[in-house]
């Protein structure tokens, strides 16, 4: 690992809600993920650097959630999506900005960093 620290859940979700979307390279065969993980899965090493992502990419596939947990009751619906990334793999966000109606597999979206209280999450709005 270049900087142990850069690639930690806890750095990665704190780049997040400073509205950075950053994966991880595996340093010995190119492999690019996110977020990150202890092993490459492709190569099993644990060399891994910081890589800058766009934050563009196409909703793969989306679910629509009508019962929620209880910390999320106030908001349903709503919709969570596999967007796969202009860079290539892909992550899961939840949808905003976007009408129920209008979400389609294909759909161009672009990364928006959801913050509520101490929490940051991975969201997705219109490109």
């Amino acid at each position: 690992m270049t900087d142990p620290g850069a690639v930690t859940l806890k750095r990665f979700f704190e780049r997040v809600r400073e509205g950075e979307l950053t994966g991880i390279r595996c340093t010995k065969c190119g492999a690019l993920e996110i977020p990150p993980r202890a092993l490459c899965p492709a190569c099993h090493a644990r060399a891994w650097e910081p890589a800058p992502l766009a934050g563009e990419g196409v909703i793969a596939s989306f679910t629509v959630i009508r019962v929620a947990p209880r910390a999320h009751e106030g908001a349903v619906p709503y919709a969570i999506a596999a967007v796969r990334l202009t860079e290539g793999p892909s992550v899961l966000g939840r949808v905003v900005d976007i009408p129920l109606e209008r979400l389609a597999i294909g759909l161009p979206v672009r990364f928006r960093p959801l913050v509520r209280g101490a929490e940051a999450a991975i969201g997705f709005g219109p490109a």
